[in-house]
């Protein structure tokens, strides 16, 4: 005579374990904790000789990730730009009205930014190596440190770039940029806190003369141009 089986007992969902996950992660872990104890409910349900539904299955699809980084040549990353200002750098080298050793040291130290801080850590004799290097390679005529000096001198007196102490350069994160917009934001408040909010300086007064600055703050004058130009047609 054998003993008679235990009875059977019903199972209700398993608990989930809550998300140890920081940042965007921890969220997933919200969602798929929530996923978890309905999708346990329903196998519960569908278990239930009672349950008017009957779980067919899960169908879960996945967009395109939008936060994807671009793909971009060499391993520095890359910047963001003033569409304006980048126009203005050909015109004004075409122009003559800065000199080539004045273009190359900043878009040199430009492209050196510390992320997210609008900060390069180059001394003079840093520039001076970093933009000899291939001419250098190739034995050609090279920039001198004095030339270096010289065109950050005449940066500083366009508001492109500022010093920043301890050999720092601050560049106008206005024109170019190598971080988020919140961390852009963060920059600004700390440069305009340095020169008590005045608009008339660093980072605002963009030179060299004949740069015309309201171009920066009405970027949406050519929109309401183009709409009036569509009514008036």
């Amino acid at each position: 005579m054998t003993s008679d089986p235990p009875a059977r007992r019903r199972r209700g969902p398993r608990p989930v374990p809550a998300p140890t996950a920081a940042g965007n992660d921890a969220e997933y872990g919200d969602i798929l904790a929530v996923l978890g104890q309905q999708l346990g409910e329903k196998v519960a349900e569908a278990a239930d000789p009672s349950g008017r539904r009957r779980l067919k299955g899960v169908h879960f699809e996945y967009a395109t990730d939008p936060r994807a980084v671009h793909d971009m040549a060499g391993g520095a990353g890359y910047s963001l730009a003033s569409n304006w200002f980048t126009q203005l750098l050909a015109q004004l080298a075409v122009a003559n009205s800065i000199t080539k050793s004045q273009l190359c040291v900043f878009l040199f130290v430009a492209g050196g930014q510390v992320p997210g801080t609008g900060i390069t850590q180059y001394t003079q004799q840093e520039i001076t190596d970093g933009l000899n290097k291939i001419a250098a390679q190739k034995g050609g005529k090279m920039i001198t440190r004095s030339t270096v000096n010289r065109a950050v001198q005449a940066l500083c007196g366009y508001n492109w770039v500022e010093k920043a102490g301890n050999g720092r350069i601050q560049i106008n994160v206005r024109l170019w940029f190598h971080g988020n917009s919140a961390s852009q934001q963060e920059v600004l408040a700390e440069i305009a806190d340095r020169h008590e909010h005045d608009t008339e300086v660093f980072p605002y007064a963009v030179g060299p003369e004949g740069a015309h600055q309201e171009e920066l703050d009405l970027g949406i004058e050519p929109e309401e141009t183009y709409r009036a130009r569509r009514r008036t047609g």
